[in-house]
């Protein structure tokens, strides 16, 4: 590890801030090399002189609960004391424990390969946010640093991005899926920290006994991050913190949390280390925002082989420069990225050849409604794309086509067409267990059709649907 970037793990375990992790590495340009003058670091940052000593008083003494010379030594020598003791601790660092996996291996665990992969096909931008949490690692010995933002702002595929490029241990919880249960995430992320850290008889370990047996095998430069995405969604007897998640970490241990909005009652994350949060729908990540979705919508226009050229005739036939399309389609959308996941595919594939660019949905709830209606769901209630739906939203878990036709009491066949054909792109179809399954794909789609059934819950559909829900389950139990 090279020197400059031992310093600053140093300042983050020390609790630098940064304006004083700038000084000290500017002090300590190399383990041989120290700048003791306060006039040339002054010159160096267009700082006075005062605000030098400043600085390097707070670093003696934030340095100084584990080097109590500092504290004792009065006068000047002190930079050179830390030097020395910096010094000797940066020429005894242990190793690194690299894994070894299997070549032939996934990086990440089987369950989350595919959701890994299809987040990270088109990602865009976010710079900002890894960023902010790579400062807050350097600022921090350890901590938790936790992403909010609304469905469809990007938080999943943010997580994907992170693990795909760092080999991080992750969990996504997946409501859909039920898979969002405290004794499945521990059983999960157990078992990456095993493969990965080679960790013996740790087969019924809680997560801070594991954290513990990893933190010795750990450095400033090869931290533990382990990812969370989805806190939201996951279902938990009301004591606890959330997933368990321990208050106290050991050192060099980080995890990178995803979840939406939420009132302080419902926080459930009481912890006593360092801990910060980005808020995508804040103010002052606007102009970030707005930019990464630019970069997203001309990324498929102009590179996506699956939409861009759909997309760049239905824009050619209206006559519309490339920045009026990706200006308007980006207001639109509100700064959704699962906005754009849906509408642009629809303009690529002629859904939209109808419309102008002024007359798209704004916002995804307006979307979700828009192609509600164009699929005919108001003029024609009960019809068996809605109840295919609405067996999926109550039944909540992946199930077959043979179980939904079955529960529907429609020939096989017509409900395939309706699921391969009507709901595919709102539909994840997943192998459970050899046998092919279907579950709503998003959690804001959810939303929408769980608002449906609130607004319409007196509707005959919905007692029918769960009528044959009961129904079918009696006589696979008979």
């Amino acid at each position: 590890m090279e020197w400059q970037e031992f310093l600053k793990g140093e300042s983050g375990r020390h609790g630098l801030s940064m304006e004083q992790t700038e000084t000290l590495l500017a002090a300590l340009s190399s383990p041989d090399n120290f700048a003791s003058n306060q006039a040339k670091l002054s010159l160096t940052f267009r700082i006075s002189e005062a605000t030098v000593k400043q600085r390097m008083g707070e670093i003696y003494r934030k340095f100084g609960k584990s080097f109590p010379q500092l504290i004792d030594t009065k006068g000047a020598g002190k930079l050179d004391i830390l030097c020395r003791q910096l010094k000797e601790k940066y020429y005894q660092q242990p190793e690194p424990v690299v894994a070894t996996p299997d070549p032939n291996s996934s990086p990440y665990p089987e369950e989350f390969i595919s959701i890994i992969e299809e987040k990270i096909r088109r990602f865009c931008g976010r710079e900002f946010v890894f960023k902010t949490f790579q400062q807050f690692i350097t600022e921090n010995p350890h901590g938790y640093f936790t992403i909010i933002g609304d469905a469809g702002m990007g938080k999943s595929s943010i997580v994907a991005k992170y693990v795909s490029e760092h080999k991080s241990p992750c969990y996504f919880n997946i409501l859909v899926e039920r898979r969002n249960r405290p004794e499945l995430f521990l059983k999960s992320i157990r078992h990456q920290l095993i493969d990965r850290y080679q960790l013996p008889n740790s087969e019924d370990a809680d997560l801070p006994t594991l954290l513990a047996q990893v933190a010795g095998k750990l450095t400033s430069d090869q931290p533990l991050v382990i990812a969370i995405d989805a806190l939201d969604e996951v279902e938990q007897e009301p004591r606890g913190n959330i997933l368990y998640l321990p208050k106290t970490l050991p050192t060099n241990v980080y995890f990178l949390l995803t979840r939406r909005p939420y009132s302080r009652d419902k926080k459930r994350l009481l912890v006593e280390v360092p801990e910060k949060e980005l808020d995508l729908r804040d103010q002052k990540y606007i102009n970030d925002n707005q930019d990464d979705i630019k970069k997203y919508i001309g990324f498929v226009i102009n590179t996506d082989t699956e939409y861009k050229t759909g997309l760049r005739n239905w824009i050619k036939s209206r006559s519309i420069p490339d920045t009026i399309f990706v200006k308007q389609v980006a207001n639109k959308s509100e700064n959704n990225f699962m906005y754009l996941r849906y509408v642009l595919p629809a303009i690529a594939k002629g859904d939209y050849n109808d419309l102008s660019l002024t007359e798209l949905p704004d916002g995804l709830r307006q979307y979700y409604q828009s192609h509600w209606v164009r699929m005919g769901m108001e003029a024609k209630p009960g019809q068996l794309m809605e109840i295919v739906l609405y067996i999926l939203l109550e039944i909540g878990t992946p199930i077959p086509c043979e179980m939904i036709a079955g529960i529907a009491e429609e020939d096989e066949c017509d409900v395939a067409q309706v699921l391969e054909d009507e709901w595919v792109e709102y539909l994840k179809k997943q192998n459970v267990e050899g046998e092919i399954c279907y579950t709503i794909y998003h959690a804001s789609f959810l939303d929408f059709l769980k608002a449906k059934r609130e607004m319409d819950s007196k509707r005959k559909i919905f007692q029918e649907v769960n009528q044959r829900i009961a129904e079918y389950l009696e006589q696979g139990m008979a």
